[in-house]
């Protein structure tokens, strides 16, 4: 197996005009890009679908400034009233740092709460709040109408499908893993 060498994360001192495209595309807006190799590539194509979406859901004007990621877990923990962070964090495939500075956040709004745990007390239980149940709400109408045009391309039956899909390779790959 051959090793892959890392990009380098600074520039180096290349002039500007090697940089640029040997010639610019007639039309760049009006092809479609030929994905080569990411054509068998599943995780591109769920990031390439996901980065559209989630910038369609933070462009949205119901979505304000919230943060990313502040939904999607706001809208767990709703879902899971008590969950422990540990766990939340294993479930949304975030780091626990990243997790408890989103956690401030959900405080800070006034939309959860963290709450000692009965059975241990060096772990929290999450709930939501009334006024965060209220913005989960408007939040999940924002969601969906972010997602009206990739929604609308697809049957009942397929988007169900795919969401059986989604679960089922989430559960295979990822269910038990620590991050």
């Amino acid at each position: 197996m051959a090793t892959v060498a890392r990009m380098p994360r600074t520039r180096t001192s290349r002039s500007a005009d090697s940089l640029r495209p040997a010639r610019a595309a007639a039309s760049d807006t009006a092809e479609v890009l030929t994905l080569g190799v990411l054509k068998d590539v599943m995780g591109f194509r769920l990031r390439r679908i996901q980065n559209h979406l989630a910038k369609a859901f933070v462009d949205h004007p119901r979505h304000g400034d919230l943060k990313p990621g502040l939904f999607s877990i706001l809208a767990l923990i709703a879902a899971n009233p008590g969950v422990s962070q540990a766990r939340l964090a294993r479930e949304a495939g975030i780091d626990k740092t990243i997790l408890v500075s989103l956690l401030d956040d959900l405080e800070e709004v006034g939309w959860a709460v963290r709450v000692r745990s009965r059975d241990d007390r060096r772990k929290h239980s999450l709930l939501v709040t009334p006024k965060g149940s209220e913005a989960l709400q408007e939040l999940t109408e924002a969601a969906h109408e972010a997602e009206a045009k990739a929604r609308s391309s697809l049957t009942a039956t397929e988007l169900e499908q795919l969401f059986q899909m989604l679960d089922k390779l989430y559960a295979s790959c990822f269910r038990d893993q620590e991050i």
